[in-house]
């Protein structure tokens, strides 16, 4: 086991730099009137994005600001995954040619007036975002800008993909101090940043290496950096970048404020980093790989542990169970039956709430197929962070195509426990989770609708979602049912008897209740340290991209869920009780307890979010993620559980 896995590491991270792989080809800059007929561009377009912060779940568009803007009827058109997630990819004002460095240029001016009740509005807006801590997120030749500081007393530099559009001395000025360099100010004065110094560094290319050649004059584009500034340029009395008094925004306004936003941009070559491993700067400085790392041993001592108790009652306990139950058959003690076998007569005797359970399960092997598919184009390099909206667009489309998967695995269940309502069980698996998950979502755009934030998905959107679900996944739900209806009945390999077996009492470690708490205890012990990355990717604005070592927790949760379960499975059919539907597929599905725990404890602990509408949008999306994992893991250990029983009743000689 431990070879096979790290085997698949090994080939799971070669592909998670090959963020190019699927066609983002590169950009060829060039100087101004330096083209001579090559394919190469002048000007740099930037992008900015929507503005967010870890103190509020709720994000805002550029405009929503009083920045300086552009005509934003040009913006890039964005894809299904970028609209869900929220971005807004809006043309910036700043106007960059390819080797033209700006010294300092003015970009725009505002005007405040302490008489005009719209200006003290918008200023108002200005000191909450810089209140909240509000990143600006900018994008230039479909990289990130990012702001690089020190860390660690100076020990480490770390690449922010995003930078704060002002701050407010607190009582550690720790937001304040690395940014405004000056005097102490008192507790509760805003800067603004109303000035950025911009670095572009080029790589220049041979005409051997890429087809073309620029010589000095030409190079592709391998990061943009950006140091933010305040400076209160109506006091230098002139347009002044290197004057160190900062632009002071007043609690109140009682005289008229000027706030000038200018900007510089420096060129610089470095032909030692290759377009093709721009990425690694801001990939490396954020530290993962280490963690990564010691997440999936954890997981694999709790799976080969788990592996070898499993082996360990397969291998050993059951074949003696078998061989002795077939030894009896032939026996004067044949009427002496203990064990698992004493409940052969009632072990496939049809659940109670088997509608529901059906429904559940087809639901989780659609979760189940979507989580993979999206994870295999993910490690393949399709889905990475150069790819904006594509991990959201793919889940979507998988989501919706594998319908038919959920009504066929729901119609088989369904009509295994004897059902005949096939209508309505058509109907429920292709409404009840998709519909839970639609309108949490739905109540959760409303409250963004009214905070008039970015995140608020537009309404031809979910026009768009909505024919989705009903123009495409309910028919493919109604084709999967059609045909696991059409499939002979699971013949299961003993028969039921008419009259329930009486159950006895049982001990505290197989009574249902303890025994789903301790289902989920160790899938949740394979993926936690995993889990706070991702939550950090959600929640904090930090990129994930280690695909290789998801995919290969994924399958150790898979694993892990399949053996609790199993082996909780087999104490319980000992114990004589024969209710192993449900609760194969609550032990391991109690999982998503922990997740939860889990999300309130990084809540708590992680983010600063005080304000009620963010935190029932935290809590919302919360919700969605752990009823997704809820059904996720519950199938999987279901369908272990399943086989498993199916298995070991077919070995075994029953009159």
């Amino acid at each position: 086991m431990s070879v096979i896995c790290a085997v698949c590491a090994f080939f799971l991270l070669t592909s998670v730099r090959a963020f190019y792989l699927p066609g983002l080809a590169p950009v060829n800059y060039c100087r101004v009137g330096e083209d001579n007929g090559k394919s190469c561009k002048n000007e740099i377009p930037l992008y900015v994005n929507r503005l967010n912060t870890e103190e509020s779940v709720i994000p805002f568009e550029y405009h929503h600001f009083d920045f300086c803007l552009s005509d934003e009827t040009q913006s890039p058109v964005e894809n299904l995954g970028q609209v869900v997630f929220g971005e807004r990819i809006r043309p910036s004002p700043y106007k960059i040619n390819f080797l033209d460095n700006v010294g300092c240029r003015a970009l725009c001016q505002r005007t405040y007036k302490a008489s005009d009740p719209e200006s003290i509005k918008k200023l108002n807006l200005l000191k909450m975002g810089m209140a909240l801590y509000y990143q600006h997120h900018w994008i230039l030749d479909n990289m990130p800008v990012t702001w690089c500081y020190l860390v660690n007393d100076g020990g480490k530099t770390y690449c922010s993909t995003g930078f704060p559009m002002g701050c407010q001395i607190r009582r550690d000025m720790d937001t304040c101090a690395p940014i405004v360099n000056t005097k102490p100010y008192k507790v509760g004065t805003y800067f603004l940043f109303n000035h950025v110094d911009l670095e572009i560094t080029y790589h220049s290319g041979r005409e051997e290496e890429w087809g073309v050649g620029f010589g000095e004059n030409g190079g592709r584009i391998i990061s943009a950096k950006v140091k933010p500034a305040s400076i209160d340029h109506q006091k230098a009395g002139k347009l002044d970048c290197n004057f160190q008094t900062p632009l002071e925004i007043p609690n109140t306004l009682t005289d008229d404020i000027v706030v000038t936003y200018s900007y510089s941009v420096t060129f610089n070559p470095n032909n030692s980093i290759k377009w093709s491993s721009r990425w690694d700067y801001i990939l490396e400085s954020m530290p993962q790989t280490n963690i990564q790392w010691f997440s999936i041993l954890n997981s694999l001592v709790i799976v080969l542990f788990l592996s070898g108790m499993v082996a360990m009652i397969l291998l050993r306990t059951l074949h003696k169970d078998i061989a002795r139950y077939n030894q009896m058959e032939c026996g004067e003690d044949a009427q002496e039956e203990f064990g698992w076998k004493l409940v052969h007569g009632d072990v496939f005797r049809p659940p109670r709430r088997g509608m529901l359970l059906a429904v559940f399960l087809g639901s989780g092997s659609q979760v189940f197929g979507m989580t993979l598919v999206t994870l295999a184009f993910a490690c393949l390099g399709f889905l990475s962070p150069a790819n904006r909206g594509a991990l959201m667009t793919c889940a979507l489309v998988a989501w919706v195509l594998l319908g038919a998967a959920a009504g066929y695995v729901s119609a088989r269940i369904y009509k295994s426990f004897g059902g005949r309502r096939w209508k309505s069980n058509i109907l429920l698996t292709s409404m009840v989770c998709p519909g839970v998950v639609f309108s949490l979502f739905f109540i959760m755009n409303l409250v963004l609708w009214g905070k008039g934030s970015s995140a608020a998905i537009p309404f031809s959107t979910l026009v768009a979602l909505l024919a989705l679900w009903f123009g495409v996944s309910v028919p493919l739900t109604f084709i999967g049912a059609y045909f696991g209806f059409r499939k002979r009945i699971l013949d299961h390999p003993v028969r039921t008897n008419q009259i329930p077996r009486q159950i006895p009492e049982q001990s505290l470690y197989t009574q249902p209740i303890p025994g789903i708490v301790m289902g989920g205890v160790l899938p949740f012990g394979c993926i936690f340290i995993q889990l706070f990355f991702i939550l950090n990717s959600l929640w904090s604005s930090q990129m994930y991209y280690m695909f290789g070592f998801l995919f290969l927790v994924f399958v150790i949760l898979v694993i892990t869920c399949s053996e609790t379960t199993i082996l909780l499975c087999y104490f319980h059919l000992c114990a004589e009780d024969y209710h192993w539907w449900w609760r194969a597929f609550l032990s391991s599905g109690s999982t998503a307890g922990y997740l939860f725990i889990y999300c309130c404890h990084y809540f708590v602990t992680k983010l600063n979010i005080e304000d009620a509408a963010s935190t029932f949008l935290y809590f919302g999306y919360t919700f969605i993620m752990v009823f997704l994992f809820f059904l996720l893991t519950g199938t999987i250990g279901f369908m272990a559980c399943f086989w498993f029983v199916r298995k070991i009743y077919s070995v075994v000689k029953v009159d």
